[in-house]
């Protein structure tokens, strides 16, 4: 990627969440966002990365307020124990544990797999949440460029290790489901088969859009594996919105100073972020569907090209090449 298209690659994904931003002030000038009303969820069983930050911390911390036992998945050590002493605190719920995972290492992430796996409980909901964003150009443990190896390739990864328990532990009108947090800047990624590590002239800007471009294809690939086999699991994709998080540190400074005054009015609080993936995770209305891309709690049309079979399954092959994952085709 020559200067020039970074350059325009940055002004896209600032216009594409300038938009969303506006989107956001109409709404709340209209009333602002509600929260939804979700059904219970006794006995079932929930993993979400990036559990102890942000929109994965809210999300985890409702999940628990519903009854789930939810395991958070992270790799912030040092903070853990008072995420989870505080989500049990305020959900009354001692169901809340925490298991490290780096989803930048592959060794890691089968290590949390096995010792997940050892409790021998099923697992109904994962949430594919973590994240980094507009990172300095860097790799992951494995090699991967860092938002495509963490945000996308560690959860395809993630994904494909817990299926089995998934699929095990959904049944008939009660299917076990996937959730993916992808975001509006997909609308302006490119995917570049022959560069995905993004290694001429990098731009963080296209890195992490063409990272939650990927994770759209996933879901809609990942479904039509899931249906073609008949399993009672189900695969969706969220757009959480533009979220008051920790993640903006390497935003262009005028984006954070605008945070800083006005985030209170332009930006979604982490709990209204987190909402569509929580009702993506419990919803009755999505009970047995998949292959949806949800925004505000409703579907929505995701980028015209993330509905090409062809490109989906291209990016999974490749995907199942990085990660050593069997290659299952249609």
């Amino acid at each position: 990627m020559s200067p020039l298209s970074a350059a325009r690659a940055a002004l896209r994904v600032y216009a594409a969440g300038a938009a969303v931003i506006l989107a956001q002030l109409l709404r709340r000038c209209r009333g602002g966002f509600l929260e939804p009303g979700f059904p219970r969820q006794p006995d079932r069983v929930a993993i979400v990365t990036g559990g102890t930050d942000g929109i994965g911390y809210s999300t985890a911390k409702h999940l628990a307020r519903l009854g789930m036992r939810v395991i958070i998945a992270g790799n912030n050590d040092s903070k853990a124990k008072q995420v989870v002493s505080k989500i049990k605190e305020e959900t009354l719920n001692d169901k809340v544990e925490f298991l490290f995972c780096d989803l930048a290492s592959m060794m890691s992430i089968r290590d949390f797999v096995q010792k997940f796996k050892m409790k021998k409980i099923p697992l109904h909901v994962l949430v594919n949440n973590a994240g980094v964003m507009m990172v300095p150009q860097r790799k992951t443990r494995d090699g991967f460029e860092e938002h495509f190896g963490l945000n996308y390739l560690g959860h395809f990864l993630l994904t494909n290790l817990l299926l089995d328990t998934l699929r095990e532990s959904g049944s008939p009108g009660h299917s076990a489901r996937v959730v993916t947090v992808s975001s509006a800047t997909h609308y302006v990624a490119e995917l570049n088969m022959d560069d995905l590590q993004s290694s001429a002239c990098y731009s963080a800007h296209a890195a992490y859009a063409q990272s939650k471009l990927a994770l759209v294809l996933f879901t809609y690939h990942l479904q039509r594996l899931l249906a073609a086999e008949g399993s009672h699991v189900t695969a969706n994709v969220v757009d959480p919105g533009v979220v008051h998080t920790d993640l903006y540190q390497h935003v262009f400074w005028g984006t954070r100073l605008v945070m800083k005054l006005f985030s209170w009015l332009l930006f979604k609080t982490p709990d209204e972020g987190a909402w569509t993936s929580i009702y993506a995770a419990v919803t009755p209305e999505l009970e047995g569907v998949g292959g949806r891309y949800l925004y505000n709690e409703k579907e929505a049309k995701s980028l015209h090209i993330t509905y090409n079979q062809k490109l989906q399954q291209q990016l999974w092959s490749k995907s199942c090449d990085m990660t050593g994952v069997l290659d299952v085709t249609l």
